[in-house]
C-alpha cells in the first residue's frame, strides 16, 4: 500500500488546482461579459402574434433588440419597441411608438366597425404604441399611454428568419 500514498504524492495536485482555478475564473468572466451586453447593451428577442402584421411574420421573429437608445432617450415616432405589457408585466411586446409625450395623436375607436376616431394628448413621459395591424392589436387605443420606463428596448434588425434578415422599417406608420 506504500506504493500506492507514494505514487498519489508524486500528482502534482497544487498545479491541477491552480488549472481549475483559472478555468473557472475564465468562465465566470464570459458569463458576466454576456450578462452585461445581454442586459445593458443589446440582446436577441423571439416576436410573434398578428400585431405587427405586416412588418414582423404571424408565426415569429428573432429580432435583436437596443438597449441602449431607451437610455439615451433616443426612442421617437416610428420606432418599434420592445416593452413590458401594461396589461401582464410578465410578458414583453412589439409595438410602433406613434406619439411621444406632449403630441397629439388621433386613432380611430374601433377600426373593424366604425370610423369614429378620437385625439388624444400623451402625457410627458408617456409614449403612445399601436400595432402595425390594427385589427388585431392591443395597444394604446386600449390601455392609453406607455410610460416611458416600460420600454426595454428598441428593435433595430430582423435576424431570423434569414431569408427576411435586416433593418425593421422605422418610417412605417400604423
Amino acid at each position: 500500500m506504500s506504493g500506492f500514498f507514494r505514487r498519489l504524492r508524486a500528482i502534482p495536485w497544487r498545479e491541477f488546482a491552480g488549472d481549475a482555478f483559472s478555468r473557472t475564473f475564465l468562465a465566470a468572466q464570459a458569463f458576466c461579459a454576456v450578462h452585461v451586453v445581454n442586459h445593458h447593451l443589446c440582446s436577441l428577442a423571439f416576436v410573434r402574434g398578428p400585431s405587427m402584421l405586416p412588418a414582423m411574420n404571424l408565426a415569429g421573429d428573432v429580432v435583436a433588440v437596443d438597449k441602449v437608445s431607451v437610455r439615451l432617450g433616443k426612442v421617437g415616432p416610428g420606432d418599434v419597441v420592445l416593452m413590458i405589457s401594461p396589461e401582464d408585466p410578465r410578458k414583453d411586446v412589439a409595438k410602433r411608438v406613434v406619439g411621444m409625450g406632449g403630441d397629439s395623436v388621433t386613432f380611430l375607436e374601433d377600426p373593424g366597425n366604425s370610423d369614429a376616431s378620437k385625439t388624444v394628448v400623451v402625457p410627458e413621459g408617456h409614449v403612445w404604441v399601436q400595432g402595425d395591424n390594427v385589427y388585431a392589436s392591443r395597444d394604446s387605443r386600449h390601455f392609453g399611454a406607455v410610460p416611458y420606463g416600460l420600454i426595454t428596448g428598441k428593435i433595430f434588425c430582423r435576424v431570423w428568419p434569414l431569408e427576411a434578415f435586416g433593418s425593421i422599417d422605422s418610417n412605417q406608420s400604423p
